[in-house]
């Protein structure tokens, strides 16, 4: 892990307009697959700063090498999801849906002691609309992380490792998984259940799951529709949910969306 020195200087911030708040604001870099600098970062804010009160979790990969052109073109006709066809491109598919779940994962385990010595702990993983398990028409996968009661983190792997293995031995679609961005809709699909399993063992915590939107960023070549900034919002809103808040839900931007379906209810409402 490294302390990046003189980029990021303490400066004063307003927030929404009705308030100062002075922050000293450190930039840490340290490599999210790597287990030893991940246990350096919690060291680090263990000793430097004691707690932890928020982690924003948010850890994605394309899977694939994409010639930005092309991409750009396939946005513009709506078509993109072309790209993610498993014949267009060579995709590497176990860092898609293992990653993403288990760096995030290794994240949460190795910072919630930190966040427990807090009095407001926030946890919000990042994830994608496509968790939605309207998109997941897999009846294992489906059954699994659609039954609350028996939900555990051994289970949420299972759907893991049998997607795993139906793509690898080619019967993916005979098996139900859908022919596009399916590694994207199992690995969100799973994030979604993991904050739920999060949180019902820390019902202290308010833990929640976001969709930001269509973002603009490196990965689709600042193709999106939203700036950083108006991601980052849907993120900050639940951050700053009061204690005893919602926990344990899935949110598209600021809006509070069925697991099953595409309703919703307005943040606003809480």
């Amino acid at each position: 892990m490294q302390l990046l020195q003189g980029q990021i200087r303490g400066q004063d911030l307003k927030y929404a307009g009705s308030w100062l708040v002075t922050m000293a604001l450190l930039c840490l870099l340290w490599a999210v697959a790597d287990k030893s600098s991940v246990a350096s970062l919690a060291e680090f804010i263990r000793t430097k700063l004691g707690r932890l009160d928020i982690l924003v979790n948010n850890a994605g990969f394309a899977g694939a090498t994409m010639d930005a052109n092309t991409f750009r073109v396939e946005v513009t006709k709506k078509k993109a999801y072309n790209l993610f066809a498993p014949e267009a491109i060579g995709f590497k598919w176990d860092g898609i849906v293992t990653k993403t779940f288990e760096l995030e994962k290794r994240m949460v385990e190795a910072l919630i002691p930190l966040l427990q010595s807090s009095t407001s702990p926030r946890i919000v993983n990042v994830t994608s609309i496509m968790g939605n398990l309207q998109y997941l028409p897999n009846k294992l996968a489906k059954g699994i992380l659609s039954d609350e009661q028996n939900l555990t983190v051994e289970r949420v792997e299972e759907v893991l490792n049998e997607y795993l293995k139906d793509f690898k031995e080619g019967s993916r679609q005979a098996n139900g998984w859908t022919p596009f961005v399916s590694a994207n809709i199992v690995s969100s699909a799973t994030m979604n259940a993991y904050t739920r399993i999060l949180a019902k063992k820390y019902p202290n915590f308010c833990i929640n799951v976001v969709c930001p939107g269509f973002v603009k960023m490196d990965i689709n070549f600042n193709n999106g529709k939203l700036t950083v900034e108006e991601g980052a919002i849907s993120a900050m809103k639940l951050v700053m949910l009061p204690n005893g808040g919602p926990s344990g839900l899935f949110f598209i931007r600021d809006e509070l969306t069925s697991l099953r379906t595409t309703s919703t209810t307005p943040l606003s409402s809480f």
